[in-house]
């Protein structure tokens, strides 16, 4: 059965969240979706079981620092396993071109060029267009560009266990992708706070969703379960209780919202 394991649920400025960053896994292996912005996915990853070396394909949605900068320390400690003969196997990175050009301008500054080198011998850069589709540890991906506001953001759908899963990134969804989004039965989304306090954390003027906006939006769709993540932090253990009963009057489905480093699992009965 597949699992996702959210890493970090929080947005770029959290301190006790993690950055919004999750693994797709199964019995073929595991399938990184971003990495945060610090070297905290070291510890995440850790505490998750997962080791470096089985890390085969790595996805980064786009080039914001809490979504692309911990793929840079995690470069540092894999450069280094590759050069010593711990890690051997190709890493295969989904990205966009804009990421692409981030993830070289950063590492050419930031590592030394013997690290470099050996991260490039076993890194395979896939430089994604819009609607590209590959099969990673047995699951078909078709990744999408969410015609996003701010830098250029990819997306993806794909079937698990007999379940539509689409994960949108860290912007409001586009109208233009309404009908892609239609009856599907999991979407992430992303929350930056609750809509009673959107006058403190200022989602909507940083291209950035409250949780009742983006239930309202998904429940016009018609989509079974939202995954509301990449929050705020201020409320604490009453994160989840709290944006659970703001979305739930405006919501016909199941609203789920992931503590760091809790499992989601999709049932295979339809």
């Amino acid at each position: 059965m597949t699992s996702i394991k959210m890493l970090g649920t929080g947005n770029g400025g959290t301190l006790n969240l993690y950055n919004t960053c999750f693994v797709i896994g199964n019995e073929q292996g595991v399938f990184l979706i971003d990495t945060g912005g610090s070297i905290e996915i070291l510890k995440r990853l850790k505490q998750s079981n997962i080791r470096l070396e089985d890390i085969k394909n790595i996805f980064i949605s786009h080039s914001h620092t809490d979504h692309i900068l911990d793929l840079i320390w995690m470069f540092k400690r894999m450069s280094r396993m590759a050069k010593h003969g711990e890690i051997t196997e190709k890493i295969n990175i989904y990205c966009n071109d804009v990421v692409y050009e981030a993830i070289k301008g950063v590492s050419s500054y930031v590592l030394p060029p013997t690290l470099i080198e050996a991260i490039y011998h076993i890194t395979n850069f896939v430089i994604l267009n819009d609607d590209d589709k590959f099969t990673i540890n047995g699951i078909d991906y078709e990744f999408f560009d969410i015609l996003a506001k701010g830098t250029k953001q990819f997306g993806f759908e794909c079937n698990i266990d007999n379940n539509k899963f689409i994960f949108l990134g860290d912007e409001p969804l586009n109208p233009l992708l309404n009908e892609r989004i239609r009856n599907a039965d999991y979407v992430t989304h992303e929350a930056f706070c609750l809509d009673k306090e959107e006058s403190i954390f200022h989602a909507y003027e940083i291209n950035h969703s409250t949780a009742l906006s983006a239930a309202k939006t998904l429940n016009e769709l018609d989509v079974k379960n939202l995954i509301l993540y990449h929050t705020e932090e201020s409320h604490g253990s009453d994160r989840k209780k709290l944006y659970t009963e703001e979305t739930k009057s405006v919501f016909d489905g199941n609203i789920i919202v992931p503590d760091d480093l809790e499992i989601i699992k999709f049932s295979k009965e339809k």
